[in-house]
């Protein structure tokens, strides 16, 4: 009877224990107590999980985490839930999934995360909503980049300002090309508005404006070979 009793203890722990990841139930980020998803998901609710998010489907979203699908479930190309929500700036379908405990870190085959590619859409809105998930701000994408590097070079203003304003991302990481923010908001910009703001931005927040490129060449000097005068004064020391 002793050893049936302990049988039975020991198939109940390992039951308990199993599944994916660490094998620990998920967790709600708001509340702190195991969301819907620790349960046996119904059939078919991860691909559900995965559809509603990239269409922006919040309730969708609700729905497929109640019949327990798995947060970090990936498509073909490694994508999970909350990286595609964040691709299509699907604010309240991530909301719904940072609220859930969804990983913003987790990194697709292209190496791009749910936080990586807010530089890219620049999108402040989602920024706001991945901020709570406790996103590494450290983490780099394909090229050795932050997330602070591509939203330099595509002139997100209001995005800049957002991150620089809320987190401790470090304003002169240099990517694998040997860029900093700065560097590539003025050698892949247009020199027009967004992108002095961006410059001015940066330099508020403590851009080096002596770190040069791989070549040696200064942002000023890269601004004054394209014609960027505007730029070029911001970064000129008074």
């Amino acid at each position: 009877m002793l050893a049936g009793t302990l049988c039975a203890a020991a198939l109940a722990a390992c039951t308990t224990q199993g599944g994916s990841g660490s094998g620990k139930p998920k967790r709600s980020a708001s509340t702190g107590t195991p969301s819907a998803s620790s349960a046996s998901p119904s059939p078919g609710a991860d691909d559900a999980l995965l559809r509603a998010a990239e269409d922006g489907d919040a309730e969708g979203v609700r729905k497929a985490v109640k019949a327990g699908a798995d947060l970090e479930t990936r498509d073909d190309k490694g994508r999970t839930p909350l990286l595609l929500a964040s691709l299509g700036d699907h604010v309240e379908a991530a909301r719904v999934l940072v609220r859930e405990g969804a990983d913003p870190d987790a990194q697709d085959e292209r190496r791009d995360s749910a936080w990586l590619v807010t530089g890219v859409t620049g999108s402040a809105a989602m920024a706001r909503v991945l901020i709570p998930g406790g996103p590494d701000y450290g983490v780099t994408n394909r090229y050795g980049g932050t997330s602070l590097i591509p939203a330099g070079e595509r002139g997100h203003v209001a995005y800049v300002r957002e991150v620089l304003r809320s987190t401790d991302i470090k304003v002169n990481h240099v990517n694998r090309l040997g860029w900093t923010a700065l560097l590539e908001a003025v050698i892949l910009g247009d020199g027009g508005t967004d992108h002095q703001k961006v410059v001015a931005l940066l330099l508020d927040a403590g851009a080096d404006r002596d770190l040069a490129d791989k070549d040696g060449v200064t942002p000023l000097q890269h601004a004054e070979r394209r014609g960027y005068g505007e730029i070029a004064q911001l970064l000129r020391k008074n």
